[in-house]
């Protein structure tokens, strides 16, 4: 331990602690704009670059940047003297003298920690001029990166590097022509980006921003030859409370379907329906392949699971020869378009291309995801807009509603009735809980006394359970996080893991944590609140297995068949392919 004065408060911490850390055990708020500290998953951004945080230490000539700097035995600090408070201004000043002064017309206005730090810092004029560094915007299916608006805090690239490892974004050049951007300069698309966002939510300006799909969708909806219909995700709803100045973790499930009522949709659906519908199609394959395995057959296991865009992403460009493990099963959203522009075009006698569905998801690789190919008919994409859980929160705001005195109202039918088991695939765990729900029961012909798989939960990046299906012990792997989701991967390649099937979400915390979700810089307290308002409604569910949801039955019934019947194949599930980068290096 090292004891320490700052302002005049004694303190004692951990040797190896930075001043930042000491002065927060004292109460004393040190402003800082790259540090991004999330110790919960062992990480913390300190480049000391941008030194709004510097403060005085005696006996040190030089102002020290407390982000990282190291305490000593018996250091005085002083983070509040003329000289400091002098010199923050100064260097805010000059990162401003570089920076665009479009804040009005900015994505991040109004949520920019640039902008909240020149008004702590009451920084009301530029004293500074000079030519301004220039560099062109990167347009992707997902994220724009203008980096005229980089102040090279660096957090993104610890998102990208340490935390997900993809590497796709790292500081390139020197001095004045200095930028953040993929190996080679090379545009996003053609990086080996998995359009997770996290970078997205960690920047602090308009630097990295998603593509917004708002006006697209109020075009829409004001066409009157079109029915534009809206599924909304899981994770949406513990969330998107935040917007409105809820607490995180408070469920606005019916408030949101009577905003988006209000919005003008001709109907609001549920994507936990899709869910159920993943779990009857990737439940079957599960069990398809574990009996073939049981025989002595020859077959892919792990089976991996296959909602999550950025996952996919990851694995065709970084393990493609993996491709043949992952459930073939499409994403609930995709598998939610491919059904309502089919199945329920033709209840209503409208064509496809009149439909427009539009979903609500906390995650921005679901823009990217909706553009593929493969999910498209002659052209017409089977989800045509996703929009954030951010971009729904600005929608609702611009429309001018009072979100938090609605009263509730529900989903509308045959699309929306959903199951407990659809809700928690929100979270870390969910997806393959649901699966194991549904999978027990048709395995073992008996009825679960409990349908609570706690082992399954948690908030761990990496988890091993086993589930006994009456004597089959079946074998989990559970990753959250790209970083964790490799590290499971090269098991697998050195043939290290026993697992039957495995599940993997992109982001910290499962879709809870996505990047299109309301700002939460990984906050863990914020993502276990979203958490746990995702197993409450679970649990208020009448009906908690996918298997038992009396919509998904008769949708077999009436259009579908059987699980993994040609048909369903057709409609519900798709290929993986090899999309390895090959940098172009730009001259």
């Amino acid at each position: 331990m090292v004891k320490l004065t700052i302002d005049g408060k004694a303190v004692e911490v951990e040797a190896g602690s930075t001043i930042l850390d000491a002065a927060k055990k004292v109460g004393i708020n040190i402003p800082t704009l790259c540090h991004m500290e999330m110790k919960d998953m062992c990480i913390e951004n300190k480049p000391a670059g941008c030194r709004i945080c510097v403060v005085e230490v005696e006996g040190r000539r030089n102002l020290a940047p407390s982000c990282a700097t190291a305490v000593s035995e018996g250091m005085v600090v002083k983070t509040n003297t003329i000289r400091v408070l002098n010199a923050r201004r100064v260097v805010m000043e000059l990162i401003l003298s570089d920076h665009p002064a479009d804040c009005l017309v900015c994505a991040k206005n109004g949520n920019c920690d640039l902008q909240s730090m020149a008004q702590r810092l009451d920084v009301t004029e530029i004293r500074y001029a000079g030519v301004q560094s220039t560099y062109r915007e990167d347009f992707s299916p997902s994220i724009i990166r203008d980096m005229d608006k980089c102040i090279m805090c660096r957090r993104c690239e610890t998102m990208c590097n340490e935390v997900q490892t993809v590497g796709a974004l790292s500081g390139v050049n020197r001095g004045f022509e200095a930028v953040v951007a993929p190996a080679f300069e090379q545009d996003l698309e053609k990086s080996v980006c998995t359009y997770c966002g996290q970078c997205v939510a960690v920047c602090p300006t308009g630097a990295l921003t998603e593509v917004n799909n708002t006006n697209r969708v109020i075009a829409a909806l004001a066409n009157p030859k079109k029915k534009v219909v809206v599924q909304v995700a899981p994770a949406v709803r513990a969330a998107l409370g935040e917007e409105f100045g809820l607490e995180p973790g408070t469920l606005v499930t019916g408030k949101m379907v009577a905003a988006l009522r209000n919005l003008g949709f001709d109907s609001v659906f549920d994507t936990d329906f899709a869910a159920d519908l993943t779990i009857m199609e990737e439940g079957t394959e599960l069990l398809d392949r574990l009996t073939k395995h049981l025989n002595g057959e020859k077959t892919h296991l792990p089976i991996l699971t296959s909602c999550c865009p950025a996952w996919v992403n990851f694995f065709e460009k970084q393990f493609p020869e993996f491709k043949d493990i992952p459930s073939t099963a499409r994403s609930p959203q995709q598998m939610f378009g491919s059904i309502a522009k089919t199945y329920y075009a033709d209840k209503i006698g409208v064509d496809r291309s009149d439909l427009i569905v539009v979903s609500i998801m906390p995650c921005l690789a679901k823009k990217y995801e909706c553009q593929r190919d493969e999910f498209k008919v002659e052209g017409n994409p089977d989800v045509d807009f996703a929009l954030t859980t951010r971009e729904l929160g600005g929608l609702i705001k611009r429309a001018n509603i009072d979100f938090n005195s609605l009263a509730d109202e529900d989903f509308d039918k045959p699309l929306g009735e959903s199951t407990g088991a659809g809700v928690i695939f929100g979270v870390t765990g969910g997806v393959i809980e649901a699966a194991v729900r549904t999978a027990y029961e048709v395995y073992t012909k008996k009825t679960l006394k409990s349908v609570d798989f706690t082992e399954l939960r948690g908030m761990e990046g990496i988890r091993h359970a086993t589930v006994d299906f009456d004597g089959l012990e079946l074998n989990i792997g559970i990753a959250h996080g790209l970083g964790n989701a490799r590290e499971l991967l090269e098991s697998i390649r050195r043939g290290e893991n026993k697992f039957h099937a495995i599940e993997i979400m992109s982001c910290p915390g499962g879709c809870i944590g996505g990047g299109g979700q309301p700002w939460h810089h990984g906050k863990q307290d914020v993502l276990k609140a979203r958490a746990k308002a995702i197993y409450a409604e679970d649990v208020g569910k009448t009906i908690r297995k996918s298997h038992e949801n009396p919509y998904i039955i008769k949708l077999y019934e009436e259009f579908l068949g059987q699980p993994m019947s040609d048909k369903a194949h057709h409609l519900l599930h798709t290929n993986y392919f090899d999309r390895e980068v090959k940098f172009e290096v730009k001259k």
